[in-house]
């Protein structure tokens, strides 16, 4: 299994600024010595030292998450700007398509992309959507209504199926579950499991002691996952600022992993207004929080754009 990242934004879109790009160049810049322009492999060896905040960026898309199994189909999670992108790959492939999409809620931020799916107009496409809100179909329709858009549902020409879930859902081999988190307006998370491996998804998700509860469903929907890509967008003092808004600091997502046995903590759903740097520091500052909480070796990762990471 295989988790691949398309959008990790949360709220909305937050595009690299000039302002920004020229900032990131002109501090590259301070950093080299005529020792670094010598030779090709001199400059790499520079360019490989550069902090990440520098020489990458965690992207400006939001929420989309393909897992890629071994099933001949896309699981997606979500339907933020990411999405457009792996339209983009999937239309470059030039075949018919079979896409499992699973939408966690129905905030902007989740599905402003899906009407710029473009395997979605395709008739070659099969795509099923699957929520466990009865009025998946009617949410989806509403947002591609004028004077929102210009092109209607219906002009989807892919083979369409809208799927209520009530219990689990067999893909072949991949089972999914999901489980209401605490958001406004209602989220769900999503445990994808295949082959022994299990990755939990999940997004605007305001973390309390229920989900820590040692409850039968909890600690068989949480305990021992190999991934959990887990809303972290505040740091603790924002948190406490920001209660009931439906998201959690990067310290409680860390607590949440150690006390579930997590093997591997995927911060996500980024603030947006946090540049590459700030987001960097908050995964030095999970990273050491849980060095010193736990001894259980918890991987602590940041979801970027374009990133996969094995499960």
């Amino acid at each position: 299994m295989k988790i691949r990242f398309w959008g990790a934004r949360g709220s909305l879109p937050t595009p690299l600024t000039p302002a920004k790009l020229r900032s990131k160049i002109s501090s590259i810049v301070q950093r080299i010595t005529p020792a670094d322009l010598e030779s090709q492999e001199s400059r790499e060896i520079f360019l490989a030292r550069l902090p990440d905040y520098l020489f990458s960026t965690v992207g400006g898309n939001t929420a989309c998450v393909e897992v890629i199994t071994s099933e001949p189909c896309r699981l997606v999670f979500d339907a933020g700007t990411g999405i457009r992108n792996l339209g983009n790959e999937i239309t470059a492939q030039r075949k018919p398509a079979d896409v499992h999409l699973f939408f966690s809620h129905f905030h902007w931020d989740h599905i402003q992309g899906f009407p710029f799916f473009g395997p979605a107009f395709d008739p070659r496409t099969r795509l099923r959507m699957y929520s466990p809100d009865p009025r998946l179909r009617e949410i989806l329709e509403g947002q591609m209504k004028a004077p929102y858009f210009p092109v209607g549902l219906d002009d989807m020409a892919a083979a369409k199926e809208f799927i209520r879930l009530d219990g689990r859902v067999d893909i072949g081999g991949v089972r999914v579950m999901h489980r209401a988190m605490s958001h406004p307006g209602g989220c769900y998370s999503y445990a994808i499991e295949e082959a022994g491996k299990k990755a939990i998804y999940s997004t605007d998700t305001e973390l309390d002691p229920k989900d820590f509860n040692r409850t039968p469903e909890n600690e068989s929907y949480f305990r021992g996952a190999d991934a959990l890509i887990i809303d972290a967008q505040y740091t603790l003092g924002e948190a406490i600022e920001k209660q009931y808004w439906g998201h959690s600091s990067f310290s409680l997502a860390a607590d949440f992993a150690a006390s579930w046995n997590i093997k591997r903590l995927v911060l996500f759903h980024h603030e947006p207004a946090y540049g590459d740097q700030k987001i960097g520091s908050i995964l030095k500052s999970a990273s050491w929080y849980l060095k010193h909480i736990e001894d259980h070796g918890i991987e602590v990762v940041l979801a970027r754009e374009g990133v996969e990471i094995d499960v």
